[in-house]
């Protein structure tokens, strides 16, 4: 089947039934053996317990713990890895593109916000 020649093309989406999106607030990666780019994002956190001893009610509700599982907790982090995706370079500078056009309005809105606001001051 050829496509028509034609100034308009309309694609459809297809969700997953599974269709989540989640927040991220990192990413890790880098290049693979076959040269796409591999990133892994992730959702960064302070670690939380396994569990936490206290001596008293008074200390628990003052979270004063006497013990807490890992011993290590307040020193330790968390990543949670969800997702991830594997481009192409072209793709990669697509999205790049893409990324870099939505910043950039985002940061005109809030500088045209800031300008109304000093305007309306006046």
């Amino acid at each position: 089947m050829e496509l028509e020649k034609t100034d308009k093309i309309k694609f459809k989406y297809v969700f997953d039934p599974l269709y989540n999106p989640r927040f991220i607030n990192g990413a890790y990666g880098g290049m693979n053996n076959t040269g796409e780019i591999v990133v892994h994002f992730f959702f960064e956190r302070a670690a939380l317990p396994y569990s936490q001893s206290f001596k008293s009610i008074e200390d628990r509700l003052k979270n004063e713990a006497c013990e807490t599982e890992p011993q290590e907790l307040k020193n330790s982090m968390v990543r949670v890895v969800e997702s991830g995706v594997i481009l192409s370079y072209p793709v990669a500078k697509e999205i790049n593109r893409f990324l870099s056009e939505l910043i950039k309005n985002f940061e005109d809105n809030i500088q045209e916000q800031v300008k109304k606001k000093i305007e309306g001051k006046k």
